[in-house]
């Protein structure tokens, strides 16, 4: 079965507003093996509304829309389609009388505009709304099925999983989407493409989206089937292959973000970290501590911008600073042992760079990062040169990071990342920030880092 979205309020259409309506949607018709093929966003105009639905419903069984079911003027849903379906709209007394004693609970006379909301197209089902003056509408056309649906989310999602899943599930075929995403770091989307499309080609059914974002890739694997085992089969064959061609790159195979990766790490190998950081201002930091539970690994750290906080803070010698200057891998290096040492943590992060836009050199160009990776076995330091403006460098210098966390683990004989399809809540009786983690291990490669000796190890 395929769907259609049709969100509706011409707040959507502004920068202020956001539909998150649809990715829930999305996720919950998927699961029910109904395909979602379009979505649209249409603002209150009778007409631009009107062919919004008429076109989508030659083209799908189920169209879904969020919004326009309100009192006002504005809010035209429920008579555009009764038009378009040439229902008649009746006055529905259980409803109305349903609105007026939620109004009479807030000790509130009902405006009469509210009675727009009793009003139900002929043959259509009004669905109940508890938490709201709004309710639904089921309608069904010709073997089309059309749901109309509050805007707001804490009213349209109760109301989608109580009465519209039970009858989507009534229609089920037995297809559905078994879905797989792959995340990978250190490489840019043309690399991830050239070395994994000679793979998935080899598969028919599988849809694959290649997706880019600042310091990493995502891989989307998904097949509409109703074989479960041949589809999952299927994905861990493809899933195998890329491994061979990304090696250690690919940091998760659910999902996770990089920060859940490394925090389950952290605990796994019962570890802790602190930062020192200048350039990225503290996100490293923060990508870590957005996980729940971080002050199990996470000590602290320190945003020391001016060489006399690199020194103060981190203990990084003036005399240093001024002979190699602030931007550079001796100074990665001693902001790493230097925060290491400080908050006695068993590994620290040095991280010193050019964010831009100013400040850049010939010798040491705008998106120049030094990182550094303190442990007692020695200190491990990275020169990376990385595109794009102050946010996007930040960004990647912090993923850089946190990776250089995860080789550490990688290659350094510590415990192992959960193995796939081990739920880190079972595997460690906790959730971490909600997620499940399960992180690649691949075959070793060239990390392009350089390790001197621990001076206070």
């Amino acid at each position: 079965m395929n769907a259609e979205i049709i969100a509706v309020g011409s707040e959507l259409l502004t920068p202020d507003h956001l539909d998150t309506n649809s990715l829930f949607l999305t996720e919950e018709l998927n699961k029910l093996g109904v395909e979602v093929v379009r979505k649209s966003v249409v603002g209150d105009n009778r007409e631009n509304l009107r062919d919004a639905f008429h076109e989508a419903l030659q083209r799908v069984e189920l169209v879904i829309a969020c919004g326009g079911l309100g009192p006002t003027d504005d809010d035209l849903t429920r008579e555009t389609v009764a038009e378009l379906l040439g229902r008649k709209l009746i006055r529905n007394e259980e409803i109305l009388r349903g609105i007026e004693a939620r109004f009479r609970s807030f000790k509130r006379e009902m405006p009469e505009i509210n009675v727009r909301q009793a009003m139900v197209p002929e043959g259509a089902e009004a669905l109940s709304n508890p938490r709201g003056t709004a309710p639904g509408l089921w309608m069904e056309d010709r073997g089309r099925m059309l749901a109309l649906l509050p805007g707001p989310p804490r009213e349209m999602k109760p109301m989608f999983l109580e009465h519209v899943v039970p009858r989507l599930a009534r229609r089920a075929s037995g297809v559905r989407l078994v879905h797989r995403e792959l995340r990978i770091t250190g490489l840019g989307e043309s690399h991830v493409e050239q070395r994994i499309a000679p793979i998935y080609k080899r598969y028919s059914g599988v849809n694959t989206t290649v997706l880019a974002s600042p310091g990493e890739v995502q891989v989307h694997l998904r097949m509409w089937t109703d074989d479960f085992a041949h589809a999952q089969k299927t994905l861990d064959d493809i899933e195998q292959g890329f491994e061979i061609a990304l090696t250690d790159r690919i940091f998760s195979r659910d999902g996770s973000s990089l920060e859940a990766v490394i925090a389950h790490l952290l605990i796994l190998n019962n570890a802790t970290i602190s930062a020192a950081e200048s350039c990225t201002g503290g996100l490293f930091a923060q990508r870590l501590t957005s996980i729940a539970g971080s002050s199990t690994y996470f000590l602290g750290g320190v945003v020391c911008y001016s060489n006399e906080l690199k020194t103060a803070w981190a203990d990084v010698p003036a005399a240093l600073i001024q002979t190699k200057g602030a931007v550079s891998a001796e100074v990665a290096t001693a902001l790493a042992d230097g925060i290491r040492h400080r908050a006695g943590s068993m590994l620290g992060v040095g991280i010193t760079g050019v964010a831009g836009p100013g400040g850049g050199s010939e010798e040491k160009p705008v998106g120049t990062v030094h990182i550094a990776l303190s442990s007692a076995a020695g200190v491990k330091e990275r020169r990376i040169h990385f595109p794009g403006d102050r946010e996007m460098i930040r960004i990647q210098a912090s993923a850089a990071a946190l990776d250089m966390v995860r080789i550490h683990f990688l290659y350094n004989g510590a415990q192992p990342a959960t193995p796939r399809g081990t739920k880190l809540g079972t595997k460690l009786g906790t959730k971490l920030g909600g997620a499940s983690i399960n992180s690649a291990i691949g075959s070793p490669r060239s990390v392009h880092s350089s390790t001197t000796p621990s001076k206070r190890s």
